[in-house]
């Protein structure tokens, strides 16, 4: 008897892999917020899959962390046990990652082998594949920008990692989707491409909160509405940095202003494909769909403000982020509803 290609089992691998991803994500935030994403400076494949297991191991490692510029700038103070809390949120983030590789790539060979897999969704598995492996690279990539002369990554790898692991997501559960829905929807194609451009907006606006989660933008500026008393944009938003656009991708108010100025756009037009919503004829799906879009952005615009209001404490800065995943993962749910 054939297979059932695409079956349930494929649907499962592939939604583990999203919860895996989001794990992931949030272990990542953690591990900014609490500055622990130096504390591994080398990369090892297998030897570095478990932590040190005895105090020689954890004085090697704390010594290799004694010869980056982190400690030497800023933590000369720290002991073996500092050390070690900033150790684990690190070791954690890079032991899922290796887990996600293997829960990717074992199965898949598993359905290809077995050929529960159709051509289309073969194809797809291998992009994916390919994504979560280029996310690796950019991890690396990120960190190495941290231990050269100054002990904090670059915001803009930063962003390319955070963003990469976002699209990884959302692509995989789109992928998911595609087996859990195979009809076609009923579709509204300029409905579908206002959607697209809803996606992209959001996607920009999660760029531009890893540029502020690099350069530590949400710590000044925290006021709201305004940046300040009586300033809706701060003085230091065009004049922080030589020329003018560097100050809206490095300098640390036009950054946290973009991100502000985004957080309006995109809960507006959010708001709108809610609203054009009302006037068309859509299935149970896409209704939940845009509800969902709808709370939301919500939510994400009131931990977003709170986060500023509070300075990032860590739990803020983290249900912020998980804001953002949620609300991407309601943005794919919706526009995979209006496709096809």
């Amino acid at each position: 008897m054939a297979k059932i290609k695409d079956n349930k089992k494929v649907i499962y691998w592939l939604l583990t892999g999203c919860l895996l991803i989001f794990i992931m994500v949030v272990i990542g935030g953690i591990t900014r917020l609490t500055h622990s994403g130096l504390s591994i400076s080398n990369y090892k494949l297998i030897s570095g899959t478990f932590p040190p297991m005895n105090d020689v191991e954890w004085q090697t490692a704390f010594k290799l962390y004694q010869q980056y510029p982190e400690y030497q700038k800023l933590n000369t103070h720290f002991t073996l046990q500092d050390f070690k809390d900033i150790y684990f949120w690190e070791w954690l983030h890079r032991f899922i990652g290796r887990l996600i590789g293997l829960v990717f790539f074992l199965p898949f060979l598993y359905f290809l082998i077995t050929k529960q897999l159709t051509k289309p969704t073969i194809k797809k598995s291998i992009f994916l594949l390919a994504l979560g492996a280029f996310q690796g690279f950019l991890g690396w990539y990120m960190v190495k920008s941290g231990l050269i002369d100054n002990p904090d990554v670059s915001h803009y790898r930063l962003a390319a990692h955070l963003i990469t692991a976002f699209i990884t997501f959302a692509y995989t559960f789109w992928v998911a989707l595609d087996i859990m829905f195979p009809y076609k929807k009923s579709l509204y194609k300029p409905f579908r491409n206002f959607l697209r451009f809803g996606l992209v907006l959001l996607l920009l606006q999660i760029i531009y909160g890893a540029f502020v989660a690099g350069l530590d933008a949400g710590f000044i500026h925290n006021h709201w509405p305004m940046m300040s008393e009586g300033k809706f944009m701060h003085e230091t938003v065009y004049l922080e940095q030589n020329p003018l656009y560097k100050n809206f991708i490095e300098g640390k108010s036009g950054v946290q202003f973009v991100h502000r100025i985004l957080a309006y756009i995109v809960a507006i037009y959010i708001f709108i494909i809610w609203y054009k919503t009302k006037k068309m004829t859509i299935t149970t799906y896409q209704k939940k769909g845009v509800n969902v879009l709808l709370l939301m952005v919500g939510i994400q615009f009131l931990l977003g403000i709170f986060t500023i209001l509070f300075q990032v404490p860590v739990w803020l800065g983290v249900a912020h982020q998980i804001g953002a995943f949620v609300l991407l993962s309601a943005m794919t749910f919706t526009l995979h509803r209006f496709s096809k």
